[in-house]
């Protein structure tokens, strides 16, 4: 079968900069124990299953603060979604250690609404709603940051302020955000526009936009619970009008999706591991639809190829 590889795919550097975080902590025999990372460090099953074998405990729930009260002794990773300061001032009070391995994109964002609080702005936010990274930026100021998911959303909207922003959750699709914001410029003409989708989430989205548009079907490697890997599979059908399936692996793959196919393209999200996608593109380029013996899919790849390598943090000598 021919086989379209979407480039760029897969890992950005935010994504690769939290797993080697969370890595080296537990690799750091100085860190308290147990080391607990709140909410997965991305959204990823197998990443997760991987620090669990690196003995590092992902604890899930509604929200970061309930997860945070499972919590009495040792250290706690921050997942590269972001936290809302009441989040971090709670961990203190509980006396935890704590690692942050936000993104620098998600910073970014939180600094930026910071910083328009402090002038007297009210936000708007357009982010997925129960997604951790909206949890986190509408955190920093659940009274004056107001989050809208769709159009209808800021239709509901009642601010009262001369003083406006609107800013985004950094992995949603570019062509939603932009219409979102003209609704919401048309409802408050003097708003400040600020569009925060991370430069790795733009381009990979484009890349299905441009490149998806020769294949039958299109495969999106990544977890269900990874909203850019989802916002993927919509880019292929809205903007490249072809039909897209998203799977966590080579074991999700239905035959009846691709057995008429002459060609498909693959694709993955930012926090899909690298040797996950490989095994799809290799099923994919060995797979005939007339030989059932090229049907069988398995996924084969050992959890510790999963994290990023990184040296061993020697104990100091006493």
């Amino acid at each position: 079968m021919e086989v379209i590889k979407i480039t760029p795919r897969g890992y950005c550097y935010g994504v690769v900069d939290a797993m080697v975080i969370a890595r080296n902590a537990a690799l750091d025999p100085t860190l308290p124990r147990p080391i607990y990372i709140l909410g997965m460090i991305v959204h990823n099953k197998h990443v997760t299953d991987a620090f669990a074998e690196e003995g590092i405990i992902t604890l899930d729930g509604e929200n970061r603060l309930e997860i945070l009260e499972k919590i009495d002794k040792g250290t706690v990773i921050f997942t590269a979604h972001g936290v809302s300061p009441e989040v971090k001032k709670r961990a203190r009070e509980k006396g935890l250690v704590t690692i942050d391995a936000t993104c620098p994109d998600v910073t970014k964002t939180h600094n930026l609404i910071q910083e328009k609080l402090a002038d007297g702005y009210e936000i708007i936010y357009i982010g997925k709603k129960g997604h951790p990274e909206p949890e986190g930026a509408v955190g920093i100021d659940p009274t004056r940051i107001h989050l809208v998911e769709t159009v209808e959303d800021v239709e509901c909207l009642a601010i009262q302020s001369d003083r406006v922003m609107v800013t985004n959750q950094t992995t949603m699709s570019q062509w939603d955000v932009a219409d979102i914001m003209e609704k919401v410029k048309e409802k408050y003409p003097h708003v400040e526009m600020h569009k925060e989708i991370c430069l790795a989430t733009q381009l990979r989205q484009e890349a299905v936009a441009e490149q998806a548009k020769e294949a039958d079907v299109t495969i999106v490697v990544g977890d269900p619970r990874s909203n850019n890997s989802n916002r993927l599979a919509q880019v292929s059908e809205e903007i490249a009008g072809t039909k897209a399936y998203r799977v966590a692996d080579v074991t999700e793959i239905d035959i009846n999706w691709i057995k008429d196919a002459k060609k498909v393209a693959v694709t993955a999200g930012a926090s899909t591991p690298t040797p996950i996608t490989k095994e799809v593109i290799d099923f994919l380029e060995q797979f005939d639809p007339n030989d059932p013996t090229t049907w069988k899919r398995e996924r084969n790849v050992p959890l510790q190829k999963i994290l990023p390598k990184v040296k061993a943090k020697k104990e100091t000598k006493k």
